[in-house]
């Protein structure tokens, strides 16, 4: 897959086939889109090109009334996802204040047409774009015969009478619904860190953690609890049991920090690079009495996620 930071870093090609959006989580919404516009890559002889932004609009177009935003999927997390569902091509484009400014049927003739090249454009359900959002499936439609390009609505992807939203995701993510999330994205979400160096308590009560430290203060952290969690090490499934929050049987920690204790894995993961799978909220953050208090649930946890894991298939990972 190629990645193009930049409008300058890309050549104009007629035979683009392309989509414009955040793509935050990259659900199976999108994923709707980005099959069609591979379908048709494939029919036309064409290339598949994404065009995103960073950072995310709504961290340079603030309303004072919305909370700030978190994400789902990093830019970095965004480029791998792309290139998982068989992108040919991204083009990131910088969002700043002087870009928003930019009307939405300049953003098509003078970027879009003239600086991009495309034959076909494929938007969401509900896609608005340009200043102030202006821009819409009918303004395409519109510029679509002058410029002499074809535009496509993919309609909403409804699973289980839901209709998939990124909105909902992030929703289901902070009220312990992981398995409502995971069905809406299409995938296990996922959160990337580095594994630093931690207190050694685990260790010494006989459950080794890696402590994880997470790359991006923008990336939502699903609510504080224990979970069955998965990672890729070296090509193989690591399962394993997180604790997510702030550790209150020893300390109140400031921070809320990640650990995961991997299952039946021996090695040292310090400083490595992990992808951490969210896959089942187990039970609550508690703050247990006793050190005997701790391990006794420790080990009822650890049996319910082999038992768990006994029933578990999973083929496509990453």
């Amino acid at each position: 897959m190629e990645v193009f930071h930049g409008i300058e870093q890309i050549s104009n090609n007629s035979k683009h086939i392309i989509t414009v959006g955040t793509f935050d989580g990259v659900h199976l919404g999108h994923q709707k889109i980005l099959n069609r516009i591979k379908e048709i890559a494939k029919i036309e002889n064409g290339k598949s090109l994404i065009i995103t932004f960073d950072p995310h609009p709504q961290f340079v177009v603030k309303r004072p009334e919305k909370e700030p935003i978190k994400l789902l999927t990093t830019i970095e997390e965004r480029l791998l996802l792309f290139e998982k569902f068989g992108i040919e091509k991204v083009l990131i484009i910088p969002f700043t204040k002087e870009f928003a400014q930019i009307s939405a049927e300049a953003f098509v003739r003078e970027i879009l047409h003239q600086k991009v090249g495309f034959s076909h454009i494929l938007v969401g359900h509900d896609h608005f774009f340009g200043k102030n959002r202006e821009g819409n499936f009918e303004l395409l439609s519109k510029l679509s015969n002058e410029l002499g390009f074809f535009v496509e609505r993919i309609p909403a992807f409804i699973t289980e009478e839901i209709t998939v939203s990124s909105t909902k995701i992030r929703n289901a993510l902070l009220q312990n619904q992981i398995e409502l999330a995971n069905k809406l994205l299409g995938y296990h979400y996922f959160i990337t860190g580095t594994v630093v160096t931690g207190d050694g308590r685990g260790a010494s009560l006989g459950f080794p953690t890696a402590n994880i430290k997470f790359d991006d203060e923008h990336k939502l952290v699903p609510s504080n609890g224990v979970y069955l969690v998965y990672s890729n090490i070296d090509g193989k499934i690591v399962y394993g049991m997180a604790n997510l929050g702030f550790r209150p049987t020893f300390h109140s920690e400031k921070k809320r920090v990640l650990e995961v204790y991997y299952l039946n894995f021996a090695g040292d993961l310090y400083k490595r690079n992990l992808k951490v799978h969210f896959l089942k909220f187990l039970r609550n953050e508690q703050k247990f009495n006793s050190i005997d208090e701790l391990l006794i649930q420790l080990n009822k946890d650890k049996e319910h996620s082999l038992n768990l894991i006994n029933n578990l298939n999973l083929k496509n990972f990453f």
